[in-house]
């Protein structure tokens, strides 16, 4: 990790087409101002984990509901 320290109003450059700048300091909150192409996601890490986790659950479900149907499909076939 890669650990930076910056002051209200400095920024830090990721690559090209991301700036991430210091707006504001009070007490231990920092508020960040990012800059970034429109078609960049850029999520808390809480709100990420949990789409990361419903996508995991969507393409748990969707296996099952594929091989059930798959299943009544072959069992319709031999019929």
């Amino acid at each position: 990790m890669l650990v930076l320290t910056r002051k209200l109003g400095e920024s830090i450059a990721i690559d090209d087409h991301i700036k991430i700048t210091v707006v504001q300091i009070k007490g231990k909150q920092v508020r960040l101002g990012i800059q970034a192409p429109k078609d960049t996601k850029i999520h808390r890490e809480e709100v990420y984990l949990a789409i990361q986790d419903q996508n995991k659950l969507a393409v748990a479900s969707s296996s099952d509901s594929s091989r059930r149907v798959a299943s009544m499909l072959k069992s319709k076939d031999k019929e």
